[in-house]
């Protein structure tokens, strides 16, 4: 398995078995054993443990694809991995139930009287963005209406997070004009 410097050549061909076709997996057994247990004491389900186990291979594979070397302790490497995807877990479950509770707060009839205010209002949102810049759009759709995290957007994008959340700002900003203009809210 990778324990230093990514096999070439005849060497990576050897260990697949003669198979210049085959696949090397860049776990063995014990580092995925590794992996499962950071991922379950991280609080990861047991049923979504195999996909951490296989984004743990796939950013080890894409490692070595872009030519970087690889890590000099894998199993270490594999650890701290799987201890971010963990986390990274949790914060897609807390974004969930945040969103569920903004649905269910949508759903309330005392939040919207009636379906005709509602229906303004969407209106008048959809309006607003209309008339957005592209770029100011973009971010507000990307955000709020996808529930990406800024740092995501602005890797999507290729801009620097500030610049997302500039946009972000002044798209805000320029909607809620709009909807006191409109007397909507």
């Amino acid at each position: 398995m990778l324990r230093g410097r990514p096999r070439r050549g005849r060497e990576a061909h050897a260990a697949a078995g003669d198979d210049p076709g085959a696949e090397v997996d860049p776990l063995d057994p014990a580092q995925e054993r590794r992996v499962r247990a950071v991922l379950a004491l991280g609080g990861v389900p047991q049923t979504d443990l195999p996909d951490g186990v296989q984004q743990v291979r796939l950013r080890l594979l894409e490692r070595a694809a872009s030519g970087r070397e690889a890590p000099r302790d894998v199993s270490a490497w594999a650890a701290v991995v799987a201890s971010n995807l963990a986390m990274d877990w949790h914060r897609a479950k807390r974004r969930q139930e945040r969103l569920g509770e903004r649905l269910a707060a949508l759903r309330q009839p005392s939040a919207h009287p009636s379906g005709e205010d509602s229906s303004v209002l969407s209106v008048a949102v959809a309006q607003g963005l209309d008339e957005l810049p592209d770029a100011q759009r973009q971010v507000v759709v990307l955000r709020f209406y996808a529930d990406l995290p800024v740092r995501s957007i602005a890797e999507q994008l290729g801009v620097p997070e500030g610049t997302v959340k500039s946009r972000l700002h002044t798209a805000v900003r320029a909607l809620r004009a709009r909807l006191h203009e409109d007397e909507v809210v």
